[in-house]
């Protein structure tokens, strides 16, 4: 029998990646089923055998939780899986979500020295994240963390997103009093509403929120800071010694051409939370209003815009096309979203820029006039300019349009916060590395301060904000 533990490093080096097995696209592509499949336990070892174990690992400095993964990895190898588990929740609270969602591949294994050496892939981090995650909830694994007695100190959290759930998590280990306050019905922010369940299964996200319940944390459901009460209201009224704020950026850009206002014309925002949070999916068990489609196009190329056009897909569309006035080198998606969404049958119209929406006499979307476009020089992002050809009008006909070009910070709790200064955009000013505001008491974290991010640098911010927290009370006392 082969143990992978007694390889020297020059055969561990010699292992090739172990992909994760994936539902056949056509299969999937009707279904809300995950893609993955997971590792089998051999897989896991083999792949976790290829670490070999760097004196100075970058990859937990390209890990902005700073797990310590050559330990957790060599646990995984050793089959002390329990212990591989307890090293992950060390640093993270959501290690079945950061497996699936994360960028690893511009994160931790971009600088794997395994993928470094020329022709080799790096380690699947995010893999074997997502298996020992996964392998804890399947045996009923829980975090073995010991609460120190009560502060009698209160903090209220504003979103349960994933800067929210960090910020509770670590604060309740704490021994702090913690409640969040959550405008939805439902605890998880964008992991609930914006990620669809082919990507991020929702169980696994409800699953993540029982484990923060479990150490004390209270969710108060359906309210809407800002209008059900406000930040002062917090610290004066009800007594909470802090406030954190996660409250994301969820208000859509608009492309704010003509026939926006077109029955049809959705932004991604609203179109993924009626299939996620509100379950469009699973009709005629939740009847939530949602237009299925026929011909679908989807404006935009990010992550965002992929989960739309593949939840289109599902939801019984015929066509379903990415318009974007970009190449596919510019595209701001990962790549293995983008894959996915070609494999399932996703067209892509690059170089395409929309000019007007067209409808019909009853104000339904009919198609949209669009025209063709060329890179020029490079812009303030980067990326070389899309710039029209001239006379290269065409029309797109499709029946549902989904905007998916970003998002910024809603105003709403700015605009009742005295004392809370704000950027350019809108986002709360916030000390990178504490998530300190310039209102007394209060804190900020994740896409309200760092415009639209990925799941782990909220995480992150949530982290760092979560420490300097704790210390502002212990010297309250």
């Amino acid at each position: 029998m082969i143990n992978v533990k007694d390889f020297t490093k020059k055969e561990r080096r010699a292992i090739p990646r172990q992909e994760m097995t994936e539902r056949h696209p056509k299969q999937r592509a009707k279904y809300f089923d995950e893609v993955t499949l997971g590792y089998s336990l051999k897989e896991a070892q083999f792949e976790a055998a290829r670490c070999i174990q760097c004196k100075d690992p970058a990859c937990i400095k390209g890990c902005p939780v700073g797990i310590d993964i050559p330990a957790f990895l060599e646990m995984i190898v050793s089959n002390d899986l329990n212990d591989a588990i307890d090293k992950v929740w060390e640093s993270t609270a959501l290690p079945a979500v950061c497996g699936r969602v994360c960028p690893q591949e511009i994160q931790c294994e971009q600088v794997c020295v395994v993928g470094l050496k020329k022709g080799n892939e790096p380690v699947g981090i995010g893999n074997l994240e997502m298996f020992i995650a996964d392998w804890a909830r399947a045996h009923g694994v829980k975090n073995k963390v010991v609460i120190p007695p009560k502060s009698g100190k209160r903090v209220a959290v504003i979103g349960s997103g994933p800067a929210g759930i960090t910020v509770a998590g670590d604060l309740a280990k704490k021994g702090h009093d913690v409640t969040i306050f959550e405008a939805f019905h439902k605890a998880g922010g964008v992991l609930l509403y914006g990620i669809p369940e082919f990507r991020l299964a929702k169980d696994i996200v409800e699953y993540e929120i029982e484990q923060l319940q479990e150490l004390g944390v209270k969710i108060e459901y359906n309210w809407v800071v800002g209008r059900t009460v406000d930040v002062d209201e917090l610290l004066d009224e009800k007594g909470f010694d802090a406030v954190f704020i996660g409250v994301g950026a969820g208000l859509p850009n608009f492309l704010n051409i003509p026939g926006e206002d077109l029955s049809g014309v959705f932004s991604a925002n609203e179109y993924l939370t009626r299939a996620n949070l509100m379950r469009a999916f699973e009709f005629p068990k939740y009847d939530t209003p949602i237009i299925p489609g026929k011909n679908v196009a989807v404006l935009g190329a990010g992550n965002v815009a992929m989960d739309s056009a593949r939840t289109a897909l599902r939801l019984g569309a015929k066509s379903v096309k990415i318009v974007y006035r970009r190449t596919r080198e510019e595209s701001p998606s990962r790549h293995i979203e983008l894959h996915h969404a070609e494999q399932e049958g996703v067209e892509f119209e690059f170089l395409t820029s929309p000019l007007e929406f067209i409808g019909s006499a009853e104000g339904k979307l009919t198609g949209i006039s669009c025209e063709k476009m060329e890179l020029g020089e490079p812009d303030e992002s980067g990326r070389r300019r899309p710039i029209p050809i001239k006379d290269s009008q065409f029309f797109l006909d499709c029946d549902l349009a989904i905007i998916s070009i970003g998002t910024q910070a809603n105003p709403l709790l700015t605009n009742t916060t005295d004392g809370l200064e704000l950027n350019e955009w809108g986002n709360i000013k916030a000390d990178p590395d504490t998530g300190k505001t310039t209102k007394e008491g209060v804190w900020a974290g994740g896409d309200i301060t760092l415009g639209q991010a990925t799941v782990i640098m909220a995480m992150g911010t949530g982290r760092a904000a979560a420490k300097s927290i704790d210390e502002y009370l212990r010297a309250k006392n």
